[in-house]
């Protein structure tokens, strides 16, 4: 009997001894980064919205763009200065804006003609308030040097402020502002807003509630989808989409919009196949995506390409592919769409900008490609790649263990990965040690009660 209580003591302490070793493991553990919600891409800079509404930014910074108050380049992401409570965040050519989540608009950057709306032309590294838009805002567009907004008065109004030589500010004049701007006949219905170009080409449109498509500004090569080229001052519609849109993007000088069916249109430039059309042939008039006429959940314009997002969660992007900002592991521009490589599925959303493109995944990291000159790819090189890489401390948990880049995609090795990998795998290993402890105790003993009966 003593032999047996004796086994019985010997299991029990063992079962204990995990237990406590587990519960180290879990308290002692860092907790993981907030989840990545929306990534957004510049020029050569990208930033990143995390679930607790924060902020990180990382890549070029030369006009102040990453917000840490610096104008430093940073290969890996950087918290911006003072920003929590976010909602949304939108990346312009050489500036960031954020809406947070009371409403109001906040910018920082590139300043040279009015982007942030702050009434000024200075630069700053730091998020200044946009004049007038402290709060009443649902959503906000950075473009190349304009930027636009959309207010909950109206509702649904949209507002756009910065450089107007196109008209792309939308208000019937080619004069600048440094402040918001009311957009003619969009004091109401807007659903959501797309600013691009940059300084000679600069459009916008904008997403009725009533699922209409509208743009103005440039038209140099039929960006804005009426038919002509004809710059326009105030809002035209695009043919064929007075109905039935869910979304607009716009890049340097090409448009593409969301169906409610599922389908991607574009239009506008097409000299290196962002239309997605099979062809280098610009269209002053929508035109379907070759094989995207369905299941499109997402689709982003960058500068002179274009991405999305499947509804199986696969990315595609076509068009200009310098540096391999397609992703498909190759340099060469695409008329149509191919898959990123590596994204057949588990992606969530899609950012394509002026070098580089970015994804954020389903369990909330990130991934880049494309030209990393500037450590846009943040992954704490400057090497290009034309396959998607891991950005930096914003890697997720798969399985309970921290995911751990391939040392190729950055400067995090494996002896490097974060403390829960180490405690969970060490208590994993001593919970497994003091059972088979136990185990052999309790074979051990009742062999020898066997042998002594």
């Amino acid at each position: 009997m003593r032999t047996w209580t004796l086994v019985k003591l010997l299991a029990v302490c063992a079962v204990l001894a995990a237990a406590l070793i587990l519960l180290w493991s879990s308290s002692t553990t860092p907790a993981h980064a907030a989840d990545v919600i929306q990534v957004t891409t510049g020029h050569a800079h990208s930033c990143a919205l995390l679930g607790d509404g924060t902020v990180k930014c990382w890549g070029s910074n030369s006009d102040g763009q990453l917000g840490d108050g610096s104008t430093t380049d940073r290969t890996t992401p950087v918290n911006v200065s003072g920003l929590t409570g976010v909602a949304s965040i939108s990346a312009g050519e050489r500036y960031t804006c954020a809406v947070t989540t009371g409403g109001g608009a906040k910018c920082w950057g590139d300043n040279e003609f009015g982007q942030l709306g702050d009434a000024s032309t200075t630069d700053r590294t730091t998020p200044v308030d946009v004049s007038g838009l402290t709060s009443g805002v649902a959503s906000i567009a950075a473009g190349g040097v304009h930027t636009c907004a959309v207010t909950t008065a109206g509702p649904g109004g949209a507002k756009c402020w910065g450089l107007n030589i196109t008209g792309q500010l939308g208000n019937g004049s080619t004069t600048s502002s440094t402040t918001p701007v009311d957009v003619s006949g969009l004091t109401s219905g807007v659903a959501s807003i797309a600013a691009g170009g940059f300084l000679f080409w600069g459009h916008s449109c904008a997403a009725t509630t009533g699922g209409g498509a509208k743009c103005w500004g440039s038209n140099d090569s039929g960006e804005l989808g009426d038919g002509t080229t004809t710059g326009r001052l105030t809002p035209v519609d695009v043919s064929g989409l007075t109905s039935g849109i869910a979304s607009i993007t716009v890049g340097t000088q090409h448009s593409c919009a969301l169906t409610t069916g599922g389908g991607a249109k574009c239009w506008g430039k097409n000299v290196s196949g962002q239309l997605g059309e099979g062809s280098t042939t610009d269209r002053t008039t929508p035109v379907n995506v070759s094989g995207l006429t369905s299941g499109v959940a997402s689709v982003e314009a960058g500068t002179v390409h274009t991405c999305a997002v499947t509804t199986g969660g696969g990315a595609k992007c076509w068009g200009a592919n310098n540096n391999g900002k397609l992703g498909d592991g190759t340099t060469n521009n695409r008329t149509t769409p191919v898959g990123v490589s590596g994204l057949t599925s588990g992606v969530a959303s899609i950012a394509g900008g002026g070098t580089h493109s970015c994804a954020v995944m389903a369990g909330g990291s990130v991934r880049c490609w494309g030209s990393n000159s500037s450590g846009q790819l943040g992954n704490g090189t400057t090497n290009n790649s034309t396959t998607p890489v891991s950005v930096s401390t914003l890697e997720k948990p798969v399985g309970g263990i921290t995911e751990v880049p391939d040392v190729e995609e950055g400067p995090l090795q494996a002896s490097e990965a974060s403390g829960s990998s180490v405690g969970r795998i060490i208590a994993i290993a001593a919970a497994a040690a003091a059972g088979a402890v136990a185990l052999t105790a309790a074979a051990w003993f009742a062999w020898r009660r066997r042998s002594m009966s």
